[in-house]
């Protein structure tokens, strides 16, 4: 390949890019570790045939307290971050795509964040963000193409989802049956 033809005749390396980032939900121990290995207690778990729900505190310089669904058939992990006053006021949910499942035989759900994410804030449509992550996570091999191919579909589903339902949160609770309940309902 010439480089006359407006085509890279070689692979640039990726700018640094993080491995997917996993965590471990464990249900009976009642903790959640993160994805750098830090342990944290969990408040409550709730397991329902769609996801798990948790929610604990946090000691985040930008957000006290945590609430997320884990939602496998969806690929999505739904996130309210109670956030400090002024910051973010208007974000309602934080999606992560990736590939979730639980619970194993020892009653654990795990977390793979595929790097896609969605953001609803209130004055804004959902937006997608880091769609730079994928493809460099696809360049370094942290990512398989099925796996890229699959982030995009989850995103898409969510995007077109959230447009046809009123919201994104309509569409989740579309999706699994029922409404998606939250610690203070008023956030989502």
């Amino acid at each position: 390949m010439s480089s006359s033809d407006g085509l890279d005749s070689h692979v640039h390396p990726p700018k640094h890019i993080h491995p997917p980032k996993v965590e471990v939900f464990d249900v009976p121990a009642m903790t959640n570790t993160d994805n750098k290995g830090f342990v944290r207690p969990v408040e409550m778990y709730r397991e329902k045939p769609y996801g798990l729900y948790m929610s604990r505190t946090a000691d985040h310089p930008r957000f006290t307290h945590l609430e997320l669904w884990l939602l496998p058939e969806l690929g999505l992990r739904a996130n309210i971050f109670h956030f400090v006053d002024g910051y973010r006021p208007q974000q309602r949910l934080y999606l992560d795509v990736g590939r979730f499942s639980g619970p194993d035989v020892q009653g654990r759900w795990h977390s793979v964040d595929w790097y896609l994410d969605l953001v609803d804030d209130a004055d804004h449509p959902l937006a997608l963000i880091d769609v730079d992550e994928v493809f460099e996570a696809h360049a370094a091999g942290l990512m398989t193409t099925a796996e890229c191919e699959r982030a995009v579909e989850i995103s898409t589903a969510a995007l077109t989802g959230s447009a046809v339902s009123g919201g994104v949160q309509a569409w989740l609770d579309q999706q699994v049956g029922e409404p998606l309940t939250w610690l203070d309902a008023e956030s989502a």
